[in-house]
């Protein structure tokens, strides 16, 4: 039975690996922002219901100090930890000109600098370890390039390239890192404001539809399995057949 980190298990693609990884037998701390009755409800059912325990652990991703007082309650328990799952992140569509500078440190905040404490905090563990398994959700904004998604895009795509070079420096010790891309997922991040853009955006894809969250969560349990145990450096594009 194996133990792992999920950051932003509370809601969209996060809820849905914190259950896929349950229902696959993993023990999880489950990471969210705030304590919420509803949330730590919902994770004694899954908890039940799969045979492992599921333990609520909350910080913000962008204060340093709180995500290091998290992942010390974590190391705390001495066990071990497999499987590191940074999902968490924040959206922010708008034009260069647009975006304020203060606006794009916070984006690279939660979405680039916190992920990768993240993986220094918990690397050590690994490391000692000789094992282990780290996940990052990146995005197929960090591989295309479309106007308005500065502030986005480039912060999956700075978290693409730590991927793929973080998994160079924790190979030697049997530490595999990948990265999942998700396409156009049906969450409340992938909100459009009309039918057109909506549409517009399922004619890019060659299923003409949306992901569901499930189908990137079988990707994301895939990689943390060990049927991928030769697989690292890799990003996971699950996009639905894409176009720009």
């Amino acid at each position: 039975m194996k133990n792992a980190i999920i950051t932003g298990t509370n809601r969209g693609i996060g809820a849905v690996v914190l259950e896929e990884l349950a229902r696959r037998g993993c023990n999880v701390w489950a990471c969210a922002r705030k304590p919420n009755p509803e949330f730590e409800k919902r994770i004694k059912i899954l908890s039940d219901k799969y045979g492992v325990w599921i333990k609520p652990v909350y910080f913000e991703l962008s204060n340093e100090d709180e995500i290091k007082t998290g992942v010390k309650s974590i190391m705390s328990e001495k066990l071990p930890i497999d499987i590191l799952v940074n999902n968490a992140g924040m959206a922010f569509g708008g034009l260069m000109t647009m975006t304020p500078i203060a606006k794009l440190k916070e984006v690279f905040e939660v979405n680039y600098f916190s992920q990768i404490l993240m993986m220094q905090l918990v690397a050590r563990v690994m490391m000692r370890q000789k094992s282990g398994c780290i996940i990052n959700m990146a995005s197929v904004g960090g591989i295309e390039t479309n106007p308005g998604y500065l502030a986005y895009g480039s912060s999956k795509a700075a978290l693409i390239w730590a991927t793929k070079c973080v998994s160079k420096e924790l190979g030697p010790y049997g530490v595999r890192v990948n990265a999942v891309a998700p396409g156009f997922t049906n969450t409340s991040m992938g909100h459009f404001n009309n039918d057109e853009e909506l549409n517009k955006m399922i004619e890019k894809t060659s299923l003409r539809r949306m992901a569901s969250p499930e189908e990137i969560a079988k990707g994301v349990a895939y990689l943390a399995s060990d049927e991928a145990s030769f697989v690292t450096g890799h990003v996971l594009v699950i996009d639905g057949g894409r176009s720009v």
